[in-house]
């Protein structure tokens, strides 16, 4: 199993180290779920038939095809076992590019408006894609080196590669017609008020009355659509939104409120069959973790 596959069958784990890039090439029978990280992931997609699925649109890669998943976006790969995968993965820890941004440059801002736009894919012209290749074998050969200074150089070239992704990503138009991306539009309104409202009664009853849908329709066109039931995607945003307020530090009890959960017994057995602890041991985690970190700096 690889490291990539294991990260995602043993939980979303937290990423602590400033980046991590692999370079994946297999063709074993994976079946990977939806999941979600608290990172930020770039796929470099190199080789095989793969479609990827990010909140509702579907985007059939092509090789060297750039995905920016933003944290906590639902995402899963689907993959043509008959061909080889390969492809680059990088995870990104967003407290490491905040440390390098400045008053003129942001270096989330490729991931942010990707959410924003609902557009993960950046496809490049040979020009450009010339240049991006470079680095990341550049970046692939200092991540496995031990010279002097690697470390140095792996950090120099790894925000190099962001600070070229930003500056291709801040230059895309949006295609509503990309022959490559499938994407149904009142699914995408109904995701984007899901995401909006999570604190707000979200029952199939209302959303069917609000969209103007008929429910049983609505279900099915949300599942063949994101792969996901309306119950379980509402399900998941809730609790990705309860984890960043309790790793914010707010109580247990105004998270759950907060989140759409109306009883507190159903909050804490879904936290924990998610993120494998209670809420309260998962803060307590949490907590002992910032306080090793400071008696190490």
């Amino acid at each position: 199993m690889n490291q990539e596959h294991s990260e995602i069958h043993h939980k979303r784990g937290y990423l602590h180290k400033d980046f991590e890039f692999f370079h994946i090439s297999d063709n074993k029978d994976m079946q990977f779920e939806f999941h979600y990280h608290d990172f930020n992931k770039i796929i470099i997609f190199i080789s095989g038939k793969v479609t990827y699925l990010i909140e509702g649109k579907a985007y059939k890669l092509k090789p060297w095809d750039i995905l920016l998943v933003n944290n906590n976006e639902i995402h899963k790969p689907m993959i043509d076992q008959q061909e080889t995968y390969e492809r680059f993965v990088i995870w990104v820890n967003s407290s490491f590019l905040l440390q390098h941004n400045d008053d003129q440059c942001n270096l989330l801002t490729c991931f942010e408006e990707a959410a924003e736009k609902k557009l993960n894919l950046l496809r490049l012209s040979p020009e450009l894609l010339l240049g991006i290749k470079n680095i990341l074998l550049q970046l692939k050969d200092a991540c496995n080196s031990q010279e002097f200074g690697s470390k140095v150089l792996k950090n120099s070239l790894f925000l190099q590669f962001i600070v070229q992704l930003n500056r291709m990503f801040l230059g895309v138009e949006i295609n509503p017609e990309h022959p490559d991306i499938e994407y149904d539009e009142t699914i995408g309104r109904i995701l984007h008020y899901i995401n909006a409202n999570l604190t707000k009664d979200l029952s199939m009853d209302t959303l069917a009355a609000t969209f103007y849908l008929s429910k049983y329709y609505l279900m099915r066109k949300f599942k063949q659509q994101t792969g996901y039931t309306i119950h379980n995607y509402i399900l998941q945003k809730r609790l990705i939104t309860a984890n960043a307020m309790i790793r914010k530090g707010n109580s247990i009890t105004a998270t759950y409120l907060e989140c759409g959960f109306g009883d507190y017994s159903n909050f804490v057995r879904a936290f924990k069959k998610t993120f494998g602890l209670s809420p309260k041991r998962h803060y307590k985690m949490l907590l002992e973790q910032e306080k090793s970190k400071k008696s190490h700096d």
